[in-house]
């Protein structure tokens, strides 16, 4: 069974920084997309950043680019999102997710997220 444990939220500063982790187990992730999503108090989930799990096929929203830094530690089977210049519009919960096939279109799997808050 597929399992994606994200750690790392907090509460910082506008211009702080932060990195999120995503341990991820239960099979093997070479060739899987893996993403970041978010979703703000009274809004969408929204894409963040996804990268292949070998090949660094690399994805950004508009919102967070120059800014978030995706990457992944295959022997850790860990996905990471490095968050610079962090704004308090960046406030949300942060989820981690992947999908079930390596050619599908979809995310099926998800991690229970972590909170990040940015005060201005």
């Amino acid at each position: 069974q597929v399992q994606l444990v994200e750690s790392g939220g907090g509460s910082v500063q506008a211009g702080d920084s932060l990195r999120l982790s995503c341990a991820a187990s239960g099979r093997t992730f070479t060739n899987y997309r893996m993403a970041w999503f978010r979703q703000a108090p009274g809004k969408e989930r929204e894409f963040v950043a996804a990268i292949r799990w070998s090949g660094g096929s690399l994805d950004y929203a508009n919102s967070v680019k120059g800014r978030f830094t995706i990457s992944r530690d295959n022997a850790k089977n860990t996905v990471y999102l490095q968050m610079n210049s962090l704004k308090p519009e960046d406030t949300a919960v942060y989820y981690c997710t992947t999908r079930r096939d390596v050619s599908g279109t979809t995310y099926d799997y998800w991690g229970q997220g972590t909170r990040v808050t940015v005060s201005s």
